[in-house]
Formats: C-alpha cells, structure tokens, sequence
C-alpha cells in the first residue's frame, strides 16, 4: 500500500536525520529500506522530482527504473579558478613585452629627440604598471573569505583596474603639459629615421600584446549575453589597444618627418591627439570600476526582468527589497524576499525561483528570503521598489 503525502515526508525527515543529507548518485526513495550496516560511509541523498513535476514524496513514488531528474539548489556558483589562472599566464608574457619594448623606446626617444616616442615610452610604463596591480590583484581576490571581509577579495581586482586608469591618466597630463611647451618653444630637432624604426617595432609589439590579452574564453549569461571576462584583463587590453593606436600614429609622423624635417611640429601635435585617445578608451572602464564600487546594478541586466522572472513562479504574489550588485565585473550577487499566498510550498518556490535565476542569468551568488503574503506590505515603503 502506497505511503501518503505526510507519510513520504515524514520517512525522508527520519531518513535524513539518521543517515545524513549530503548528495549522491543513488536516491532514497521513500519506502525503501535503508543501508543497515553502519560502518559503510552514510548513504547519500537526491532530490527526485515524478513526472508532474513535483517532489516525489510529496506527490507519487517512482519505481527505480523510471528516468528522474535531480534540481540544482544551491545558492552560488562554484568558483571559476580557470578564468584567474588564464588571465595571470597573458598578463606575465604581455608584462615581458612590455618590458623588453620599453626600454628600446627609451633609447629610440633619447636618440631621435621625439616627445611622441617618449609619450609611447611613458604609456608603456603606466601599462607595465597596470599590469603589475592587475596580477597582485589576482592573486589576493584568489584567497578565501574572512570573518572581517565576508564577501572575499573579488573587488580587489577592481581597485586595481581602478588605479591603472588613474596611473595612465596622470602621465597623460604631464605629458600634454610637455607638449604645450615644445608646441610654444619650437626649438627642437628630430632623428626621423630612429622615429620611423622605433614606432614599426612598436606596432609589431603591441600587435602580439594585443593578440595575447584578446584572445580569452567567455561564456554568455542569459539575458544580457554578458561576457564573462576578467576586468585586468579587459584592462590591459583596453591599454594595449591605446598605445597600439598611438604607436601607429608616431610612425605615420615619423614617416612625415623623415620625408619633411620642417614639418616637427606634428610630434607634439601626435602627443595632443594620443592623450585625448587615452581618456577616450579608459573611461568605460572607470564607469565599470565606479559601479562595482557603487554596488549598482550590472548595465546588461535588467532590474524589472529579474523581478517579472520571479512573479511567473507559481505561488509568487510580491517581490521586494530585490538587490543586485556586482562582487566584481563577471561575479553578480542578488539577494530578494518573495511573498507567497499561505497555502504555497515555500520549499518548492524556494527551489524554484533559485534554480531558475541560476539557470537564465548566471548569477554567482543568491539569497532568497520566502515569507508570507500580507496585505500592508502593498503600503510599505521599505516593501516598494525602487522607481
């Protein structure tokens, strides 16, 4: 004679607290005999859902040999060690690039007399740099999370993308001061044939740096499509990418000036330009930094979708106080109360509505608060959502 409703629960609570409830491959159905020697390890559990849909111990047991499926509950993401490990491989190889050019565009600008070869020099350096922070920051935001900082150290990434934007920032301004006074003094010569060779060597350089930072696995999260990526990585790229443009505009000029000596106006003219690209590609990624720091809301997810997600949950009457935030760029927290009618199965909505944020926008971390549905919170201030 099959068990009843109260009766399969009652045998998997009685099962769990004599066997324990960690997860395994073989299910304890409700009416089975379990293991009876007590010196094998514990027996494991699933959660078995029939084929309506619904908890098998709560709505019909199934023979072993029907097909099942088991829901994935839990509450976070485990942890991507992958994406770390790749992104500190391409930051080592692009600093020993970046290391090696340096220098020669060193020597090239105290040879030729270029400020342009210099600006190119310069913003090396604040890549190297920038880099550096980036690979320190990868290697705190992997240790594990403390009692004094909670959530870990994932945003120490983001300071650190944080500071390389400042740091590329300020040797561009003393750079564009530079320029004013040579555009002023206009008592300068020129070695156009070093320009010309130390600007080719640097397109080539910045081209296999590039190459390296780009070429990154992602995956997309649902909804926005987003881009799973690492922010230093991202970072460098947007560096790389900058002085590419710069180096390819210094051996344009360098190919005037080796043809039109008179024409060494253009350098400090070249270094105007290059600093105004420099702000130009560095300010998506300080608004980024700025909105982790913020705790804002990602900008490829939607905050009115996330919540619609929620209602069409069976039993689901109201969400509030609905928080989405980022831990760092490709890491999203959420945390909402869902208020149910009070004949709903909060387990089953509980499951639901994790399984289901989980499964369509990737979230890394979730908490989910259920409570009962009460007429006041219509009225409630703390209970509204933000407009």
């Amino acid at each position: 004679m099959a068990r009843s409703s109260g009766e399969n629960l009652w045998a998997l609570h009685e099962y769990r607290k004599n066997y324990g409830t960690s997860a395994s491959s073989q299910p304890f159905l409700p009416g089975a005999t379990p293991p009876a020697s007590s010196s094998e390890p514990p027996p494991q559990r699933s959660i078995i859902y029939c084929v309506h849909g619904q908890l098998a111990d709560s709505c019909c047991e199934l023979p072993n040999e029907l097909s099942i499926r088991k829901i994935d509950s839990h509450c976070h993401k485990p942890r991507q060690e992958g994406i770390d490990k790749i992104a500190r491989k391409k930051l080592m190889l692009a600093s020993v690039l970046c290391v090696i050019f340096m220098i020669a565009e060193i020597i090239g600008g105290i040879y030729s007399n270029s400020l342009a070869i210099a600006t190119d020099a310069a913003h090396l350096m604040a890549d190297l740099a920038s880099f550096m922070i980036s690979l320190l920051a990868l290697w705190i935001a992997a240790r594990p999370s403390t009692k004094r900082l909670s959530f870990g150290w994932y945003r120490a990434e983001v300071i650190g993308a944080l500071v390389s934007v400042l740091m590329i920032w300020v040797v561009t301004a003393i750079l564009f001061y530079l320029a004013v006074l040579r555009t002023i003094n206009r008592d300068f010569e020129l070695d156009g044939e070093v320009m010309l060779i130390t600007s080719g060597l640097g397109i080539l350089v910045n081209v296999i740096m590039g190459a390296t930072l780009h070429n990154h696995g992602h995956s997309h999260a649902g909804g926005g499509h987003h881009e799973e990526e690492n922010i230093n990585v991202r970072a460098a790229f947007i560096h790389v990418l900058s002085d590419f443009v710069q180096s390819l505009g210094v051996f344009i000029a360098a190919l005037v000036i080796y043809f039109k000596p008179d024409w060494n106006i253009i350098d400090p003219i070249c270094t105007f330009v290059f600093s105004l690209l420099v702000l130009a590609t560095t300010i998506a990624i300080m608004r980024d930094a700025i909105v982790v720091l913020m705790e804002g809301t990602p900008k490829y997810l939607d905050y009115t979708e996330v919540m619609q997600t929620f209602l069409q949950i069976e039993g689901v009457v109201r969400v509030h106080n609905l928080r989405i935030w980022a831990l760092s760029i490709n890491k999203i927290a959420l945390a909402a109360h869902l208020a149910v009618e009070p004949t709903t199965n909060t387990e089953l909505v509980l499951r639901e509505a994790t399984q289901t944020v989980h499964a369509k926008y990737k979230f890394f971390e979730t908490t989910l608060q259920i409570e009962e549905f009460q007429p006041d919170m219509e009225d409630c201030n703390q209970c509204s959502n933000p407009i």
